[in-house]
């Protein structure tokens, strides 16, 4: 019988490409409080908590405020965010996702979802791969943000496989030195000079033969 390993997808950048709404949403806020916020800022953001994102929006226009503020900004960034999402499909996808998914699943592996993101569900079920996740480990679930591998260590013992039988599939340094952390093995989607840490790399998944993951299976 086949061994079942562990795959473990961040969300944001690796299945979808929600980075732009998060940047359109972020960007709001910060517009309103005359904060210039670029989409290299934006790099800054990748795999960070809600909280700390908000915190280092206002850090970089020196800007201070109360819990109350906070709040409220958290709540309508978020509110933004979710407009954003309702016309999300299928389409949305990126390249390669859904080749990979149903790979897995032909070969009987186990599938989780590991992100930081607050609306992993939605976005999910939005863009039809609900289905292929035996986990979904998301923030609402943990309480400590990448590089910390809670959200990857939950995943792999909901699926109930041990760290070196799980692989992580990342595009932030956040995210693979969290799977590295972790003891699992990282494989980084996105520019390699930037996540040089993970153990594999892959522009995307459309660069990613079916004998890599093969070779995930039975390693």
């Amino acid at each position: 019988m086949k061994k079942k390993k562990g795959f473990i997808f961040d969300l944001d950048g690796v299945i979808v490409d929600t980075a732009k709404y998060h940047y359109l949403a972020w960007k709001k806020i910060a517009d309103s409080l005359n904060i210039e916020f670029t989409h290299e800022h934006n790099e800054l953001l990748k795999g960070v908590s809600r909280v700390r994102s908000l915190d280092i929006i206002l850090e970089l226009g020196d800007v201070h405020a109360t819990q109350e503020q906070k709040e409220q900004w958290l709540v309508q960034k978020n509110e933004d965010y979710l407009s954003y999402l309702v016309d999300m499909d299928k389409s949305e996808l990126l390249p390669g996702v859904h080749s990979v998914l149903n790979y897995l699943k032909d070969n009987e592996q186990l599938i989780a979802l590991g992100s930081a993101s607050k609306n992993a569900r939605p976005i999910l079920e939005k863009t039809g791969i609900l289905p292929y996740f035996d986990a979904i480990v998301d923030g609402n679930d943990v309480s400590n943000a990448k590089p910390d591998p809670e959200v990857f260590l939950i995943a792999a013992k909901l699926l109930n496989v041990a760290a070196k039988d799980a692989f992580v599939f990342e595009d932030s340094v956040a995210g693979i030195q969290a799977a590295n952390i972790g003891n699992m093995t990282s494989i980084g989607i996105g520019d390699d000079s930037i996540l040089h840490e993970a153990h594999h790399n892959f522009k995307d998944f459309t660069f990613m033969g079916t004998e890599f993951l093969k070779e995930l299976i039975e390693k």
